[in-house]
C-alpha cells in the first residue's frame, strides 16, 4: 500500500468522514443542552398557597388549650407549637407540623424537649419544666426558640400549672399583627 493506493485514500476518507460526524454530533449535543439550559427553561412549577389566617391575637395557654391547635381538632386548622414557654403560630410550616408533616408529633403541644433532645417521641402531657436537660439540651432549646421567632408569629406564652392568664391590650396585639404584616412582605 503506498500514498497513491485508493484502498489507503478511502480509509483516511472514511476516518476523517467519521471523525467529521462524531464532532458534529457533539456540537449539536452542546447546541441543545445550551438551549435546553439558557434559553428554554422549565415552568417553574408553582406550589398552591393557601390562603393564610388572620394573625391570632395575643393570648396565653394551658397545656390543654394548646392541644386543640394541632392542624386537626379546629376547623380553621391552626398550628401551635410551644418552645421554651412562648407559643408560635407555626401554621405556614403546615407541610412540618401538620397532620402528614415530619414534625407533627410537635403540632399542639409543647416541642421543647423533644428538640433539645432531638426525639420525635411523644412527650407526657403535664407541664415540663425543663430543669433536668443537660447545659447542651437547654442551648439547642434556646437556639431552637431563636429560630422560631425569626420564622413563626409569636402568639403567647405558655403558662405553668397554677399560673393564671394575662390579658394582653389590643396595641400589644396591633404590633404583633403589623410585625406579621411586615415580615410576609
Amino acid at each position: 500500500m503506498t500514498a497513491g493506493d485508493p484502498t489507503v485514500e478511502q480509509a483516511s476518507t472514511v476516518t476523517s468522514l467519521s471523525t467529521y460526524l462524531v464532532n458534529l454530533t457533539l456540537i449539536a449535543i452542546i447546541i441543545y443542552l445550551i438551549y435546553k439550559i439558557f434559553i428554554q427553561r422549565e415552568p417553574e412549577i408553582r406550589v398552591k398557597r393557601e390562603p393564610s389566617l388572620p394573625p391570632m391575637k395575643k393570648r396565653d395557654f394551658t397545656l390543654e388549650e394548646l392541644k386543640e391547635f394541632d392542624g386537626k381538632s379546629r376547623e380553621d386548622g391552626r398550628i401551635l407549637v410551644a418552645v421554651n414557654g412562648k407559643v408560635f403560630d407555626v401554621t405556614k410550616g403546615k407541610m412540618h407540623y401538620g397532620p402528614q408533616g415530619p414534625y407533627s408529633v410537635f403540632a399542639g403541644r409543647d416541642a421543647s424537649r423533644g428538640l433539645a433532645t432531638f426525639s420525635l417521641e411523644n412527650s407526657n402531657d403535664q407541664y415540663d419544666d425543663l430543669s433536668d436537660l443537660q447545659p447542651h439540651e437547654m442551648e439547642s432549646v434556646l437556639e431552637w426558640e431563636m429560630q422560631f421567632k425569626e420564622k413563626y408569629d409569636y402568639v403567647g406564652r405558655l403558662l405553668k400549672p397554677g399560673e393564671s392568664h394575662n390579658c394582653y391590650s389590643d396595641e400589644e396585639t396591633e404590633s404583633a399583627e403589623a410585625a406579621s404584616k411586615s415580615k410576609d412582605d
